[in-house]
């Protein structure tokens, strides 16, 4: 059944779970013995991960509806995975931790790492107006760079009603060549959400925009300068950007969209062009490299450190004060009291997670091949708490014996109830 818009956001909002935390542990003093787990785990300053709750939140994930789900962690603890269900079901091959897949809106973390190197190279100011650069592209010249970086253009997005219908809308564009012009159009065309600089409000036209500063201030499709600036450096070697190509090479992946009524089949959403979302979307990565790329990012390895300073700036997202946006940059305070810093993903097929923190000494990646599916999606940021606040406490009863075990209902991420889930995110 399809919903409208508020229905939805009412829906996603209901699934936003807040628990009661306690503080990373810290390590014992003069204590005559530490485990082996305190002891591998004792350089990054967090808990040992939750595997089993990693785990449940892996099988949750599946029940909600996504056929696989994987999850990595890395740090100076070392490597650890976690996998579940398929990520094909016509082979029936398992879901597997090395497979590549489409990424969704972590690229707009990408795009803003590239912007903000041209600002160090002063080839953009973030506050000068976009227009200065395209002149006439915007109805507005109060729109500023950082404006756009912010999410606080008050430029609608264009996704919106693309894909109100979710299957008919994604197979109208599934092979479709957009050119940037043509996607800022379709959102001047829909009323405008606010004025420059006022109320965040989430709109992939923003980094569509930033996807044409880009190349109007290098030259260069966004493609070479994410090869140049990020991608070679870091030595990712399954990150790529093949738009308007339609195939994810390799190991990867299938992902599949849920289509609005209840009981419809899965649709294989894998091979498109992502041509919608370009530099908004588009990028295909894999575990690993998303591990590599948000612990080089917060420990200043791309960024110099008033720009790095800049893009952590944080400011809320709603009224719960547990979700932060920066200059294409999210912040999600956990239940524990650590934050982390990265982006989330939706594309058609794919829901993806890559946080560290903030002195990138622990990462995470995970996905599950699905989307328009709001649970699967909060069910998938559960590993958020597995993975850096370690277990929970068992609670005793009044006997003095634990309650429950705290394994099988790992702790969801803060939802992301302002915001439509069925397309770049």
């Amino acid at each position: 059944m399809h919903l409208p818009m508020n229905r939805r956001l009412a829906v996603s909002a209901a699934l936003l779970a807040v628990v009661a935390g306690v503080a990373p542990a810290t390590a014992a003093q003069a204590a005559p013995a530490v485990s082996a787990e305190a002891a591998q785990n004792a350089g990054s300053g967090l808990p040992a991960p939750d595997l089993e709750a990693l785990q449940a939140a892996l099988q949750n994930t599946l029940a909600a509806g996504a056929p696989g789900a994987m999850a990595r962690i890395s740090g100076v603890d070392g490597v650890q995975t976690k996998t579940a269900g398929v990520r094909d079901k016509v082979s029936g091959a398992a879901m597997d931790t090395d497979a590549r897949f489409r990424i969704g809106s972590v690229t707009k973390t990408f795009s803003s790492v590239v912007l903000l190197q041209l600002v160090a190279e002063k080839k953009i100011e973030l506050d000068q107006p976009v227009n200065h650069y395209l002149p006439g592209l915007l109805p507005d010249d109060r729109i500023t760079v950082r404006h756009l970086m912010t999410h606080r253009s008050g430029l609608s997005d264009y996704t919106n009603a693309m894909f109100n219908n979710t299957v008919p809308g994604f197979e109208a564009v599934r092979n479709k060549v957009f050119g940037y012009q043509e996607l800022v159009q379709l959102s001047l065309n829909e009323p405008r959400t606010g004025e420059p600089g006022a109320a965040y409000s989430y709109s992939n036209t923003n980094f569509v925009v930033v996807g044409m500063l880009i190349e109007k201030a290098t030259g260069n499709p966004v493609v070479k300068e994410y090869d140049r600036r990020i991608i070679k450096p870091l030595k990712l070697r399954n990150t790529s950007y093949v738009h308007p190509d339609t195939k994810i090479k390799g190991l990867h992946a299938n992902g599949y969209l849920h289509p609005d009524e209840a009981g419809a089949p899965l649709v294989d959403s894998t091979e498109q062009t992502v041509s919608w979302a370009q530099s908004a979307g588009a990028m295909i990565s894999s575990a690993a490299d998303l591990n590599t790329f948000t612990s080089a990012l917060v420990t200043g390895r791309l960024l110099p450190p008033q720009l790095l300073d800049q893009m952590l700036t944080m400011t809320p997202t709603d009224a719960t004060n547990t979700r932060f946006y920066g200059l294409g940059l999210r912040r999600y305070d956990l239940s524990c009291g650590t934050s982390v810093y990265g982006h989330t993903g939706t594309v058609q097929g794919f829901y993806t997670y890559a946080f560290s923190t903030r002195d990138g000494k622990r990462s995470l990646a995970a996905m599950a091949n699905t989307s328009n599916r709001g649970s699967a999606n909060t069910a998938l940021g559960g590993t958020l708490e597995a993975a850096f606040c370690g277990k929970k406490p068992v609670k005793a009863n009044a006997r003095g014996f634990a309650a429950t075990s705290p394994a099988t209902t790992p702790a969801p991420a803060p939802a992301e109830v302002d915001l439509p889930e069925r397309h770049a995110r």
